[in-house]
């Protein structure tokens, strides 16, 4: 029996869920409510730091290290069936300190070490040699320490959007973009059809299965089935920086900051962490920051042009836990959102996960650890 499954949200979860139900010939089609350049995943970095098989009991890292695998294959997968090469390149991350935090990160770099990743400290010169770019913000002071994690990847967001769109329509699902979800009906456990509202006026979807991928938006969604689903949206703004040459070979990282370079000279900074609500615009005072963070660690680099900047919301949750799963008492909707800063990262185990769920099969993951009526954990137990 072929499944008919409607997804609701067109971000990296959403898009990578399709194109793997598509994948095992299911009919899909995806509700996406903003153009992709919109969305959450399209702002984001692309870091992917190590994901080292966890040696206890993670389902957290567990996701993130399957996933991890799962990249490596679907890159390319996709520049085979789209030409579209995402741009993963396992470029390394270097991750920095102060004098007044180097016992701190030298503490981190040894869970890295315990976790079983490659991990190198460096010291003043290490990190000079590292990244040369570094070099007056060493002299002066301002780093005094840090460490490589020579196994951390980056992705470029849009291109990995793209080309997960493309192959979704060469897997025969289909794409309405600008689609808002206004009504769920649901009767006896089950949905029974959505109202949905486009540019061509409302009409009535109906599915077999349907998934619920709404990112920040996915609380009010589910409040239809009566579930109290708690994502939030947490803005992050980010700065793009032209320079006449790429400064950077490595991803560089000082506490929830860091530098992107790109292979076309830019480099990305970012990121802010800001609990303001549906409020996706930047403001000028964090613009000015992450500049100001920029020059702090390469130097008085005048010829850096600000060429862009953006800001995109992460749906985060109160546990630090993705929602991953089956809505408790029906046997058609499914839930994944809530992933916060892990979303491009997590996004292929997710998909693979879901759609064994809605194919009625048992995932290769510990996803009772990711159910909607999970028990509540605090982020300081993560």
């Amino acid at each position: 029996m072929i499944i008919d499954c409607c997804i609701i949200g067109g971000g990296i979860i959403g898009l990578s869920i399709a194109r793997e139900l598509a994948g095992r010939g299911c009919r899909v089609r995806l509700l996406a409510r903003e153009p992709r350049r919109q969305t959450s995943s399209w702002a984001a970095a692309g870091i992917l730091p190590p994901a080292p098989v966890p040696i206890g009991p993670d389902p957290h890292a567990a996701l993130t290290a399957w996933s991890d695998r799962l990249h490596w294959q679907w890159a390319a997968e996709l520049r085979a069936e789209t030409g579209i090469d995402n741009g993963l390149w396992r470029c390394g991350g270097v991750y920095l300190a102060p004098a007044a935090g180097l016992e701190s990160l030298r503490a981190e770099a040894e869970r890295w070490t315990g976790q079983g990743a490659a991990c190198d400290w460096l010291d003043r010169q290490g990190l000079i040699a590292a990244e040369p770019a570094l070099a007056v913000a060493v002299a002066e002071g301002r780093i005094a320490g840090g460490y490589l994690l020579p196994e951390e990847a980056r992705i470029r967001p849009p291109r990995h959007l793209e080309a997960l769109e493309r192959s979704c329509l060469a897997r025969g699902a289909s794409l309405t973009h600008a689609a808002a979800v206004e009504r769920i009906d649901v009767a006896g456990g089950r949905v029974m059809g959505l109202e949905v509202r486009g540019e061509r006026g409302t009409e009535t979807v109906v599915a077999d299965r349907y998934v619920l991928a709404a990112g920040a938006w996915s609380g009010g969604l589910a409040e239809q089935f009566g579930l109290r689903l708690d994502t939030r949206p947490i803005r992050g703004q980010i700065a793009l920086l032209r320079f006449p040459d790429q400064p950077l070979g490595h991803v560089v990282n000082i506490g929830l900051d860091y530098l992107v370079p790109r292979e076309d000279g830019r480099v990305l900074v970012g990121s802010t962490l800001e609990d303001v609500g549906f409020t996706p615009v930047t403001v000028p005072a964090a613009i000015e920051r992450l500049t100001v963070l920029a020059a702090d660690l390469l130097g008085d680099r005048s010829a850096a042009v600000v060429e862009q900047a953006w800001a995109g919301l992460r749906p985060g949750s109160a546990d630090g836990l993705p929602t991953i799963g089956t809505v408790p008492g029906s046997d058609n909707a499914f839930v994944a959102t809530g992933h916060f800063r892990a979303g491009i990262h997590q996004s292929p185990g997710t998909a693979v996960a879901v759609a064994d769920l809605v194919e009625g099969k048992a995932p290769p993951l510990d996803i009772p650890a990711f159910a909607l009526d999970r028990a509540p954990v605090s982020c300081g137990q993560r």
